[in-house]
């Protein structure tokens, strides 16, 4: 009996040492599960504080945004009203300019003319008038008309490089447009409303000349182009270009510095040809150091020059002149583009006192005028701004005789 009593003890006790490790494991496993519940409960706690504040602060930034729109709303809507407003004051300032026009520098020639030896009395008829002016009208200019204000603004269409000229010949209907500062292409219209009606100059007919114009300084007379050629270090050339046989029939040359321009604004334009009433005339400045603008009447035939003036009109801040009934009216500007105005006038007969020459405004629209071109027949300008075509349409009114 002893036997078997001891064989069963000896059997129990690895058993009960089997059962106190598993226990033990059990109790370690059970521990660790406490702790990462513990942990899953932290984190489900944080991830609920976050979400929370995640929702306040999407909140708080939907408010943030309603209010910002409903403010920008508020401010486009004020800059609205004040760039209506500005439109109307610039409306306003025009109309009173045109009205009032304040005096104008005007500089004479080489003589001082007393302003009493032009002032006709109230009292003469008409007639008397009438040979009072032939007996006071300079030789050099037979028209009799001076700008009064600039009446009404085309903007045309809007095509090519910020910087270029157009114009129409007085003697045709046809336009001719000068895109960019340089280059042998010009494009041909037939029309205004051609050109206006045109994408781009895609309908145009491109005239290819045999050398390169040089700036926006060229004209077109009397079914001639007109336009300035200048290669590096050599003079300024003035080439004349037959439109209807396609050829050059004439050219001269002017001993200008390489590197003088006529605009202190445009330093793209070495010289400006312009003409009016009383033919061709040339614009310029002999030298860089010259602080004025040069003027010199030339024969449209032989490109001989007739007659030269020192206008005193300053090249500084000027951006583009242009000549009409022999007065030249130069456009100022600032470097930063505000509003161009003619406020130095010189007149070939002295004949243009300073009562009498208004100073003009342009309505302002882009930037500034890269050219200004007349045409006599219409009494129009065309006008370049940061590549928009514009037409001025001016009023005139008589010399001396107002």
């Amino acid at each position: 009996m002893k036997p078997v009593l001891v064989l069963l003890v000896s059997m129990a006790w690895p058993f009960t040492g089997a059962q106190y490790y598993y226990q033990g494991l059990m109790d370690y496993l059970e521990n660790r599960l406490l702790a990462i519940e513990d942990r899953m409960q932290l984190w489900h706690e944080q991830s609920h504080r976050y979400h929370t504040e995640l929702q306040d602060f999407k909140k708080l930034t939907a408010e943030t945004m309603n209010g910002l729109r409903q403010e920008h709303s508020i401010l486009l809507k004020d800059l609205e009203e004040a760039a209506v407003q500005v439109d109307k004051v610039e409306r306003e300032m025009d109309y009173v300019e045109t009205q009032t026009s304040p005096r104008a520098c005007v500089n004479k020639a080489d003589k001082v003319v007393e302003q009493g030896a032009w002032v006709l009395e109230e009292s003469r008829a008409e007639e008397d008038e009438e040979e009072e002016w032939e007996q006071l009208h300079s030789r050099v200019s037979d028209c009799v008309e001076i700008i009064s204000s600039i009446r009404s603004v085309k903007i045309l269409k809007r095509v090519g490089s910020p910087k270029g000229m157009w114009i129409r010949d007085p003697r045709s209907s046809k336009v001719y447009v000068f895109n960019g500062t340089a280059g042998d292409i010009i494009y041909q219209f037939n029309s205004v409303r051609e050109f206006s009606r045109s994408n781009g100059v895609t309908n145009s007919r491109q005239i290819k000349l045999p050398s390169e114009w040089t700036g926006p300084g060229s004209a077109v007379y009397n079914g001639y182009i007109y336009y300035i050629k200048q290669e590096a270090d050599t003079d300024v050339q003035v080439v004349k270009y037959d439109l209807l046989s396609d050829s050059v029939t004439d050219s001269a040359m002017f001993p200008l510095e390489s590197h003088a321009t006529v605009y202190n604004l445009n330093p793209e334009t070495v010289a400006d040809l312009t003409a009016d009433d009383e033919g061709l005339w040339l614009l310029y400045a002999s030298s860089d150091s010259e602080p004025n603008i040069n003027l010199a009447k030339m024969d449209p035939a032989t490109l001989d020059i007739e007659q030269i003036w020192d206008t005193r009109c300053p090249r500084e801040n000027a951006e583009a002149a242009f000549v009409v009934c022999g007065t030249v009216y130069v456009v100022y500007n600032t470097r930063l583009a505000s509003r161009s105005r003619v406020q130095c006038v010189f007149d070939v007969n002295d004949v243009v006192i300073s009562e009498e020459a208004p100073l003009l405004y342009f309505p302002r629209r882009y930037g500034a005028h890269s050219s200004l071109k007349y045409n006599p027949d219409e009494q129009q300008l065309y006008g370049w701004d940061d590549g928009y075509q514009i037409i001025y349409r001016l009023t005139m009114k008589r010399k001396l005789l107002v």
